[in-house]
């Protein structure tokens, strides 16, 4: 098993086997993201990825029945890759149940509903896909690449496909001058892809990226956390999925919430609420990260 460079993973897939398949992003251009600056991006050869599996399923074997498929965006892999992966991943691990990947919305819609529906039937059931806003001005503004309607055009695919999807915000986004506009049309953006899971996520400003230029050039301002918790409420309170799980257990969020949509939301709300008025205790900022 090789890697190259930093790997990063969705919180949920802790306990997953993750293969690098690609190296990097394949758009690697939003504004708040320093993930995979120092890589180009890059297809892995495909034997040395299918050689990775073979070397997990002898060290790991039944131990292993999550996979989760990186680098950046990984579903842009074609068809032929997806399919010899999936494979070798069923026979390496038997005990297999799940395979995910993070993807964008252009990767979802660069395939075609018959490859969509193949990638499904051949194992791979679970995409995390981070539209971050869902106002397109917040979005054209982090350079996402796609707007409120791709990423609803994406999740309608994806789910005819039959694939799960985990859906992820990023409050601050919309900095101070948005902040109102990103946390509604977030919330309106999450009922439309009515997602299996949900989060929500934290701007840090990382050194070295276009955002942290935007700041220190006074053009962009992060909401503080008062403003921050609020965004997070507007989200809560006007989200409407069928029935999603709830997290905000990244380290990046100022308070961990837990839940489901739409049935928990009176108790996020007014857990919200108490952080709001100082009667819970955030996590001190110390121990906040990426």
């Amino acid at each position: 098993m090789r890697y190259e460079g930093k790997l990063y993973r969705p919180p949920s897939e802790a306990d997953a086997y993750i293969l690098q398949a690609t190296i990097g992003c394949s758009w690697n251009r939003c504004v708040y993201c320093d993930m995979y600056r120092e890589k180009t991006f890059r297809v892995r050869d495909l034997a040395e990825t299918l050689a990775d599996v073979e070397a997990a399923g002898r060290r790991f074997g039944h131990r292993v029945d999550k996979v989760f498929v990186a680098d950046g965006d990984a579903l842009v892999l074609p068809l032929a890759h997806w399919r010899a992966i999936l494979a070798a991943c069923r026979e390496a691990f038997p005990s297999l149940r799940r395979v995910s990947c993070y993807a964008m919305a252009r990767n979802v819609i660069g395939k075609t509903d018959e490859e969509l529906a193949t990638l499904r039937a051949e194992g791979l059931s679970l995409l995390y896909i981070g539209p971050e806003s869902g106002d397109d001005v917040t979005l054209k503004r982090i350079a996402k690449g796609q707007d409120h309607a791709e990423h609803v055009e994406a999740a309608r695919r994806a789910k005819r496909a039959g694939m799960a999807l985990s859906v992820i915000f990023l409050l601050g986004a919309g900095g101070v001058e948005r902040s109102d506009e990103h946390a509604l049309a977030s919330a309106g953006l999450a009922t439309e892809m009515d997602p299996e899971f949900l989060s929500a996520l934290t701007l840090t400003v990382v050194p070295g990226t276009p955002l942290a230029t935007l700041v220190a050039r006074g053009r962009f301002e992060l909401p503080a956390v008062p403003a921050l918790l609020r965004e997070l409420r507007t989200f809560v309170a006007e989200a409407r999925p069928t029935d999603a799980l709830f997290r905000t257990n990244h380290a990046s969020n100022h308070l961990p919430l837990g839940g489901r949509l739409p049935h928990d939301r009176a108790r996020i709300v007014a857990t919200l609420d108490a952080a709001l008025d100082g009667r819970i205790q955030l996590r001190p900022e110390g121990s906040r990260g990426l």
